[in-house]
């Protein structure tokens, strides 16, 4: 059994009081015996394109990425930001980083999947493109308690990438997320049971939740699934810190009764990138 945290934000433009709130919920995790933690996506900036591009920082470089070093260091914790703005050749991306319990990057993924949608809410149409730039590359991770898939929240609507992290060796897969209260509400849990249940894997989900000062609303309800689809612990809507334990053992004996990989009849065609 290893026990993990999932943090739920209702993160803002005040980049500060974000990490403030990360480091809070990391020394909390870390005196509960937690070993890796898990924040939403935008959980150090939410805010709008502008912002985005001012605080972006070059991969590895950075007073950001060096306070998130920091904190995984002096908690002694495998840290996963949801996602942060880093500045490429390219453009701008949406970027989860991973940091060792020693306080190394060893992973990080861009966003494959840009959310440009229309929907029922207050905001009405989002255009993710018109902010970042789109990554390129499947990325696992090799953790201190496994081997983790990584995927970053409009990406949960594309089974082929899931597929693709399990095949390529994922254990569980981290779903940080900023999902609307609309999509939220209709679409959330459904769509994180699906993924757990064709992979087989363990999923762990972090929202951002509520009102955020830019006045989006945010649909929270971060949860980790078990490789049976079963929810096997999750918060609501308040933000905090939800502390639980998986057995990654249950995912082997969940393969080998249904051994679906043995089964698929389809070919994998997706690139990945090599383990970290």
């Amino acid at each position: 059994m290893e026990r993990v945290g999932i943090i739920q934000m209702t993160s803002g433009p005040d980049i500060e009081k974000n990490l403030d709130f990360i480091a809070e919920q990391c020394v909390l995790a870390a005196e509960q015996g937690v070993k890796l933690v898990l924040t939403p996506e935008n959980a150090v900036l939410f805010a709008n394109r502008e912002a985005y591009h001012q605080y972006a920082e070059t991969l590895g470089e950075g007073p950001i990425q060096l306070r998130l070093s920091a904190i995984a260091k002096q908690n002694q914790l495998t840290l996963i930001i949801g996602s942060m703005p880093i500045k490429t050749e390219q453009g701008v991306t949406t970027t989860t980083l991973v940091f060792s319990a020693q306080g190394e990057r060893i992973a990080q993924y861009d966003k494959l999947h840009m959310f440009d949608v229309d929907v029922a809410d207050g905001h009405g149409s989002y255009r993710e493109s018109d902010a970042f730039c789109a990554g390129n590359q499947i990325v696992t991770a090799e953790t201190n308690i496994g081997t983790l898939g990584l995927s970053i929240c409009y990406d949960v609507r594309f089974p082929e990438l899931y597929k693709a992290l399990r095949l390529a060796g994922a254990e569980m897969i981290v779903v940080p997320a900023a999902f609307t209260a609309v999509t939220g509400q209709a679409h959330w849990e459904v769509l994180l049971r699906a993924r757990a249940i064709e992979n087989q894997c363990w999923i762990l989900a972090s929202g951002q939740t509520g009102t955020h000062p830019c006045g989006r609303q945010t649909w929270g309800h971060s949860m980790v699934i078990d490789p049976w689809g079963q929810i096997h612990a999750q918060l609501h809507e308040q933000v905090g810190l939800l502390v639980t334990e998986i057995d990654l053992s249950h995912s082997q004996q969940v393969r080998q009764n249904m051994p679906l990989t043995q089964h698929s009849r389809f070919q994998n065609k997706l690139k990945r990138k090599p383990k970290s």
